[in-house]
This record gives structure tokens, sequence and C-alpha cells, in this order.
């Protein structure tokens, strides 16, 4: 299986990841935006090169999974990173409220239908972890699920916890390469993002007043991020933690990380078998004499 590759923003496998210690500001900055934007694009023109082998291939599946609280950046880092990908190999989806139909399923069905083919990057921009982070920090979204009674608060987080861990290691057996980003904004930096939705006219659109309503919760979202993340972050499905306060910084650092993952695999053009190399060669040949 695929292992995770190293750097400072990855999420130990031990359960010692503490929220409160990890940074929202990058440590040992290497120049400013300008630098950093040049970086990506640097990120940008390789992933371009090793999607078209990933496709190519037929091998491998890449999942990307991006967490973060509101206005942390998750859209605009994913227009970023992968805006040289070829469209025919990507796709991105988002989960939001589940549907009735979905409700009459398990809280991993809906995402299970949405995951990458082999040959393809997916994105999943929230996904089944909100059902361990939103859910938990509001447990009354659980009246509405349809699940067998009675619901125990004090076991269903790590059982749901577990399957989560279980589905990705079977994913990760089967050729799926999942790589997870936890944007981690700072409260002070979300609210200047906030201000910045309200005085702006362009990005009006943008704001939402729920959004401010859960920084009432925030202690309780840094709460379930850490169990999350603890439990979860493993060699063949790793979490990384990503500063976000600075946009750029968190853009180049997630194509980098999504790079080298990409580069670890190895991968290659797919070669011909000498019968079928042959027929090629003779078609050629008939091709040049037409």
């Amino acid at each position: 299986m695929f292992e995770a590759i190293d750097s400072p923003y990855l999420v130990p496998f031990n359960g010692r990841f503490r929220v409160a210690k990890a940074r929202t500001e990058a440590k040992n900055r290497e120049g400013g935006k300008k630098f950093y934007r040049k970086r990506l694009a640097e990120h940008v023109e390789a992933l371009h090169d090793l999607q078209r082998v990933l496709y190519a291939s037929d091998k491998h599946s890449i999942l990307v999974v991006f967490q973060a609280m509101d206005a942390a950046g998750k859209d605009s880092t994913i227009r970023a990173v992968f805006s040289g990908v070829n469209p025919a190999g990507f796709q991105v989806h988002g989960f939001k409220k589940p549907s009735t139909e979905e409700l009459d399923h398990d809280f991993l069905w809906r995402s299970s239908r949405r995951l990458p083919e082999r040959g393809r990057i997916g994105v999943f921009n929230r996904s089944y972890y909100e059902e361990v982070l939103v859910v938990r920090v509001h447990p009354g979204i659980l009246g509405g699920q349809r699940l067998p009674e009675p619901v125990d608060l004090d076991t269903i987080w790590n059982d749901r916890l577990a399957s989560i861990a279980d589905h990705e290691k079977h994913l990760a057996r089967n050729g799926t390469v999942i790589v997870k980003f936890w944007l981690n904004v700072s409260r002070d930096e979300q609210r200047a993002r906030f201000l910045s939705r309200i005085d702006e006219p362009e990005k009006n659109w943008k704001f939402a007043a729920g959004d401010v309503r859960e920084r009432g919760h925030w202690d309780a979202y840094m709460d379930a991020y850490q169990a999350a993340l603890n439990k979860t972050s493993r060699p063949w499905a790793p979490w990384y933690a990503i500063p976000a306060d600075d946009k750029p910084y968190m853009r180049s650092a997630t194509a980098d990380i999504l790079r080298q993952t990409l580069e670890g695999l190895g991968l290659r053009y797919p070669e011909l078998d000498p019968d079928a190399r042959a027929e090629m060669l003779s078609l050629r040949d008939v091709l040049t004499e037409d």
C-alpha cells in the first residue's frame, strides 16, 4: 500500500496530535507571497504531467479530502492547486445536507458513490468526516438520521471513526491513494475574512450568517478535529494539518505534498507487449505508404 510522504505538517500516527500546538502560520518561510505563488506554479505544472501518467497507467486512483473551518480557503485552494490538471481525469464533490435517499443508507454510502475511478483524481470538498465533526458538535442532527435506537453519545463517535478508518484501509488496499488536508485557519484570521466578506461588495455573496454563529462553537470543533485526526491519520491515509492564515503559502504547501505523493508512486506510461508493438509498427508502415 501507499505510505505517507514526510512533512512537518503530517499528523502523527500515534494519537498525540494536539490542535493547540498545530501552527496556523508558516514556520521558517523562504520568501513572501510572490515566492510562494511562483512555487505553486511549478507544482501545478508538475501535477499536470503526473496526472497524464496516472491516467494512462490506470492503476491507482487519488482521493484528496479537504476539511476546514469556514473561510479557511478550501474552494480557492482546490481551484489553484488543480488548475493545471485535465478535467477529463478530475472530479470534485462537495457534501452538504444529506438527501432523503442518502439518509436511508449508512453515513459512508453517499461518498462511496463518488469515489474516483482508477486513473483519476477525485476531491472531496468536505466529506464523510462531517459526520464526526459538525454532527458531533450538534448531536441533535442524529435525531433526523433514522438510526436504530438508542444512540449512545459516549460511543457513537469512536464507532464512526473506526468505520472511517476501516473504510479508508479497504480503499488503500485496492489502489486508492488517500491524502487528507485540514486547512488550519486561526480564529482571528477567520474573523478578518468574514469582515472582508461583509465590507467588500464583490464578496457579499460568500457571506452566510450561519458561519458566524458557528464561531461560538469553535472550541467544540477543535476538540472534534483533534479526535478525528488522531483516530484516522494512518500511513495509508494520512492527514496533513496545513497552516492556513497565509493563502499563497497554504496552496503551495498543499500542492507540494500532492506532487511528492504522486512522484512517490513511481508512475510510468504503460508499455505494449511484443505482439501489440509489432502490430503498431506494421500499421505505421501502412500509414507512411498511404
